[in-house]
């Protein structure tokens, strides 16, 4: 008798949606070149689905698009919200077409009614005590991650939980890594090259405002992040 070599299993992966404004694929590879320049490690390989909404009218060559985005070290896997043609279009070039209905949960019809017991599991921080220093990562795999130090440029922070960072964050920080919408990145002084909750993020040019080399509480509200001071008075 052979041994299985499979299972098929659900699970949760965050992909990042790329919104296409313009269907000028020039325009699009400069911005979105310029915009991956700024952390190179976190988008290298990334999954892409491309939410083509707004140019579902627009003469757009698919296959173009999927060529500079693997240029540019993305993995386009799909489309969402595109045209018939769109669609059968990327269905031959070996790309996905995916439902994308927002704010909609899903719905399970039964016969037979199931009762769930939930088991929770006291998973402890993960501490580190001191300095991350540029190159390094930092993984907290189902729990929070406490940094007692600073954050450097070019070092990551990731947790599946809440990030706290008790000193200044300068390089990634990437919270909710596992699809976990409630999660927060709090630091004191907010200098950061990335910061991401549950697969929302935004890059240091658009945290340059407000909240920029202060103290931060970083969340996710409407599939958007949201900054807030870390003491309100």
């Amino acid at each position: 008798m052979s041994t299985q070599s499979f299972e098929l299993k659900g699970n949760l992966f965050t992909l990042s949606v790329l919104q296409l404004l313009n269907a000028d694929l020039s325009v699009v590879k400069t911005q979105l070149s310029e915009k991956i320049s700024q952390a190179p490690k976190f988008f290298k390989g990334a999954p892409i689905v491309i939410n083509l909404a707004e140019v579902q009218s627009e003469p757009l060559v698919l296959s173009d698009l999927k060529s500079i985005l693997s240029e540019l070290s993305l993995n386009p896997v799909g489309i969402c919200n595109g045209s018939e043609e769109q669609n059968e279009t990327a269905k031959s070039i070996g790309m996905s077409v995916l439902n994308y209905t927002k704010d909609v949960a899903p719905t399970v019809a039964s016969s037979a009614k199931t009762e769930v017991v939930e088991k929770h599991v006291y998973v402890p921080a993960q501490v580190v005590n001191g300095t991350v220093r540029s190159g390094q990562q930092i993984y907290a795999k189902d729990r929070d991650l406490i940094i007692i130090g600073a954050v450097s440029h070019g070092a990551e922070v990731i947790a599946d939980g809440n990030i706290h960072i008790y000193g200044t964050l300068r390089g990634r920080a990437i919270a909710g890594a596992q699809g976990n919408d409630s999660a927060s990145i709090y630091c004191q002084k907010l200098e950061a090259e990335l910061v991401s909750v549950n697969g929302s993020y935004w890059i240091s040019d658009s945290l340059q405002g407000e909240f920029w080399g202060n103290p931060c509480q970083i969340t996710q509200t409407n599939e958007s992040l949201e900054l807030t001071a870390l003491v309100k008075g």
